[in-house]
């Protein structure tokens, strides 16, 4: 049987005898920590707890960061750039996670997909000798077909997505190495044969000698994607997926085409980082991308996007990219030991976790 809640009162709301709405407590008997003005309020602190998170570990970076000669490191021009140039893949990656995730899915095949493509950008430059826009047009095709063929699996044959990228990550490292000969293919620029068009250099500047070139399509990227999430109807749809898959496809929202769509772009932003991660690093390797995806699950995580579906926002995942960039610079700057800093991240992951589930039991 279905259960309406009286007009005008929030889904979920206890209302009384005549219709008006009894605060503090839900229809299920449960009861709220605060009124309903005061839920409202807190809400919307958890919906920024990403920014003051963020906030929070930026101060404490200048705190602890080391001195030379008087001057803060931690906040020299030099390092802030190494922090959103290292930062750059991750997010780009984690802005397609974002859109999984609100599906109520996980995408671990994306560090391996960019592994893939940074194999490919090397290889159809060099070995084939393609120019930098048809390489890159056919590596991001790639990226896009792949995590397209693990949405069709995963909405058509009812598959989980766990299951259905974790075969993908083992596909997508095998096609790296059988492409690559299970070798680095390292990119050498010039107008030679075995050479890449200087031109792909760009990815390893920067603008006016500040803000790196990767940084910049990072940023360009996420604010598409805020923009995406608020202003159009596929956000909504991913939305009402993830929060009610069945009712979603009850309300005509088109669930297969819309899972398709999402891990299309996963796969797709992952092919971005690839070809960055080529051109930062000059080089291909099938190795490249282990373990990213666990780093863009955890800036998803951080921004307050709750695994469960749903519920999101990605500017919460870009500072929660951002939070782990800062992280893990003030860290190596202080040269804490590399094991003690896996301990810190894993620490902070599992206290945004916490705080996810606090947020339900409140509001």
């Amino acid at each position: 049987m279905t259960h309406l809640s009286a007009p005008g009162k929030r889904p979920g709301a206890a209302v009384g005898p005549a219709g008006e709405e009894r605060p503090g407590a839900t229809a299920t008997g449960g009861h709220r920590w605060f009124p309903a003005g005061r839920g409202e309020l807190v809400e919307r602190l958890f919906a920024v707890q990403s920014l003051f998170a963020l906030l929070l570990v930026f101060v404490l970076a200048v705190v602890v960061s080391p001195r030379r000669d008087g001057e803060i490191i931690f906040l020299s021009t030099e390092n802030l750039g190494n922090v959103v140039r290292a930062v750059s893949e991750i997010g780009i990656i984690a802005v397609g996670m974002t859109f999984v995730v609100l599906l109520g899915g996980i995408d671990l095949s994306v560090g391996a997909i960019l592994g893939l493509s940074a194999v490919g950008t090397a290889t159809l430059m060099v070995d084939s000798g393609f120019g930098i826009v048809a390489a890159v047009t056919v590596v991001l095709l790639i990226g896009a077909l792949f995590g397209a063929l693990q949405g069709y699996a995963t909405a058509r044959l009812g598959i989980q997505s766990f299951i259905v990228t974790l075969a993908g990550l083992q596909v997508a490292r095998g096609l790296a190495r059988i492409w690559s000969g299970g070798l680095g293919i390292p990119i050498a620029y010039g107008d030679g044969p075995q050479e890449a068009p200087p031109a792909f250099e760009i990815l390893n500047g920067s603008i006016n000698g500040v803000v790196p070139v990767p940084a910049v399509l990072f940023v360009g990227i996420g604010v598409a994607a805020i923009v995406v999430l608020r202003k159009t109807a596929f956000a909504r749809h991913v939305y009402a997926i993830g929060g009610n898959e069945k009712a979603a496809r009850l309300s005509g929202v088109p669930v297969l085409r819309v899972k398709v769509a999402v891990f299309a772009i996963a796969g797709l932003l992952a092919a971005v980082a690839g070809v960055i991660h080529a051109g930062q690093l000059n080089q291909g390797s099938p190795n490249d991308g282990a373990g990213y995806e666990l780093d863009a699950i955890a800036a998803v995580v951080i921004g307050g996007t709750s695994l469960a579906g749903g519920t999101g926002s990605m500017g919460g995942t870009l500072a929660g990219a951002l939070l782990l960039g800062i992280l893990n610079n003030i860290l190596a700057l202080n040269n804490i030991d590399a094991n003690v800093q896996l301990l810190i991240k894993g620490l902070v992951i599992v206290a945004a976790a916490g705080l996810q589930k606090l947020r339900r039991s409140i509001v």
